[in-house]
């Protein structure tokens, strides 16, 4: 493999390591060759492979305005409106990240949608408040987003304390938080309903779960890559003749509807609620980089400083945006990440059809409900695959991690300890103060936290600098550049 690719930088090699400086004869087909994330493949597989993306991440995006808007006072028809905007916007957010312009953009397969973090101060701020609590949860956003911009640059430079020790953990807590998702989900998604954790739902989301998996071992090449897609189809088609779909949302759509900007009013400016967003975009950032530094290892082109400073300023600049036409703060979808460690698509353009596809469902309201009739079992049935490719993935970074050396271990003990908080008694954090709930509430923001400081402590402070922080390629036993190798 030529150093282009192994040291990218937003896709164009650093000048010190460029071939041409030191391999002036190498052939000129070498050095044309792109990097998977670079390829773009035929319509058909661009358009389907982003329609897959779409599918693993739609309910995550209309999740947090079907929370929020009813909190906050609105009728469903406003909470509808929300949902498109939350589409729209996350399809700009996606093309910010995966296209990109200047320095803005990570330009890897990374997607973009509005953040959970984010959830719990929103309510907080906006309950019973009607379009007034939005205008101030708008505000609130643009606010955090351009400090959250302007401090990109200083962010970014934290990168060297996220080594495989850290990174493996973290990416590792993320598949493990995302895994109750998935299992609500499978149980129907609505503690509340008679049916909720249904043997039929359970056995729904279980079949889809074995069609995945038989999918991926039957299949061969762009099939099998497209497996998730395909599981969630024949999923649906089953459930479809037990009730499990229906067919309001598609008929009390709308063609076309555009998320008119400032829809609820003018942006409204209060303190209290601006420091509890921008405590939401620390958390975000901290994700984010996590969350690319975990896609880099996957399709083999590391995250350095200028590919998280440029990812950092595209989830920024997209949650600046995002208010404009209504929708809320943005940061990665980690399943996204379990989706293209499976199916080995490292193309970034794939994911910006998945952009340019999120865009035109918040345009057209009645495609929308196209992917809102997948049940939620089926769903979370597929989700247990995506989510548990995540985890997997910690687990061969960590592999990377020289766990037998110093303390490294004892980091790895603790960070995960910490993080499975959450996951294991969500009720623990409950008498603490409700802006602190915000980094609490989140395992994969605290166990990051952990990681790093213990990172910091061990393997920086007191001289001993980086000798037990991780193991070279070569010391692991060969490189890790194969996104077969973490899944």
């Amino acid at each position: 493999m030529s150093p282009t690719t192994c040291n990218p930088t937003g896709g164009t090699a650093v000048a010190a390591q460029s071939p041409t400086a030191d391999a002036p004869d190498e052939a000129p087909e070498e050095l044309d060759r792109k990097h998977p994330v670079d390829e773009k493949l035929p319509p058909f597989k661009m358009f389907t492979s982003g329609l897959q993306h779409v599918a693993a991440m739609y309910a995550g995006v209309v999740a947090p305005p079907m929370i929020v808007g009813p909190a906050v006072g609105l009728d469903a028809k406003d909470t509808a409106f929300l949902m498109g905007a939350s589409l729209f916007t996350a399809g700009i957010a996606t093309l910010l990240q995966t296209i990109g312009f200047w320095r803005v953009g990570a330009r890897l397969p990374f997607v973009n949608g509005v953040s959970f973090a984010g959830v719990t101060p929103m309510v907080a701020i906006g309950r019973d408040r009607g379009y007034d609590g939005i205008a101030v949860i708008f505000g609130a956003i643009i606010v955090a987003s351009v400090l959250g911009f302007v401090l990109t640059p200083y962010f970014s430079k934290l990168v060297r304390f996220f080594p495989p020790v850290v990174t493996g953990t973290v990416i590792t807590l993320i598949g493990v938080s995302l895994l109750p998702v998935a299992f609500n989900w499978s149980q129907g998604g609505n503690s509340t309903a008679d049916d909720y954790g249904s043997m039929k739902n359970i056995g729904m989301a279980a079949l889809t779960f074995v069609i995945v998996l038989a999918l991926r071992k039957l299949l061969r090449g762009f099939l099998q890559q497209i497996a998730i897609l395909l599981g969630l189809v024949v999923g649906t088609i089953i459930a479809a003749p037990l009730g499990m779909t229906s067919m309001d949302a598609m008929s009390e759509a709308g063609i076309v509807g555009f998320p008119t900007p400032f829809h609820f009013g003018a942006p409204q400016f209060e303190i209290a609620a601006i420091i509890s967003m921008c405590i939401v975009m620390l958390v975000c950032m901290t994700e984010s980089t996590a969350d690319m530094l975990a896609l880099g290892r996957i399709v083999d082109r590391p995250a350095d400083e200028r590919v998280i400073e440029g990812g950092l300023r595209a989830d920024t600049l997209g949650s600046a945006i995002s208010p404009l036409f209504n929708g809320f703060m943005c940061s990665a979808f980690a399943q996204n990440i379990g989706l293209v460690a499976m199916t080995k698509v490292r193309s970034r353009f794939v994911v910006a059809a998945g952009g340019g596809i999120l865009i035109l469902l918040g345009l057209c309201p009645v495609a929308a409900s196209v992917i809102a009739l997948v049940p939620l079992p089926v769903l979370g049935g597929a989700g247990i695959v995506l989510f548990g490719s995540v985890a997997a993935s910690g687990i061969q970074t960590l592999a990377t991690a020289a766990l037998e050396k110093g303390e490294n271990a004892l980091i790895v003990a603790a960070a995960v300890g910490i993080g499975l908080i959450p996951i294991a008694a969500p009720q623990f954090y409950h008498a603490f103060p409700e802006d602190l709930l915000v980094v609490l509430d989140s395992g994969i923001s605290t166990g990051c936290i952990v990681a790093i400081l213990l990172n910091l402590a061990f393997n920086h402070l007191g001289g001993k600098g980086r000798a037990h922080e991780e193991t070279s390629p070569e010391e692991a036993g060969g490189k890790v550049d194969e996104p077969a190798a973490v899944h």
